[in-house]
């Protein structure tokens, strides 16, 4: 089984998403990057990235695995959520992260994006 962690923007998750739904919508429906699963995948997690720069997010994953460890829950996929699209510091980040995981790095989670801003 899979075992999911969604890692987001802190600004965009605490104050621009609401309760980060597109992206538990697009999991629940296997739509945009999760349409690659299957009946047998969980999320197991939405962590933020700990701030700009990203300085912390190793810290931050070790702490969620030190926290999953009596659950007996392991991540096994990290997606990088829509809302890190804008980040100037996404590849820095996606690089630690890719090179302290050990696991697979899935950029993107939702395909909902708008069209256009302003227009009907």
């Amino acid at each position: 089984m899979e075992k999911i962690l969604i890692l987001g923007c802190k600004m965009a998750m605490n104050d621009v998403c609401i309760g980060c739904s597109r992206c538990l919508v697009a999991f629940n429906r296997r739509e945009g990057e999760f349409a690659r699963y299957g009946k047998d995948a969980e999320i197991v997690g939405l962590l933020n990235c700990g701030g700009c720069p990203g300085s912390v997010i190793v810290t931050r994953l070790v702490q969620l695995k030190l926290w999953n460890m009596p659950l007996k829950e392991q991540i096994t996929k990290i997606h990088i959520a829509f809302c890190m699209n804008n980040c100037p510091y996404k590849d820095e980040l996606v690089k630690k992260i890719q090179a302290k995981a050990g696991i697979e790095v899935v950029m993107g989670t939702h395909p909902y994006k708008p069209e256009n801003i302003f227009s009907s």
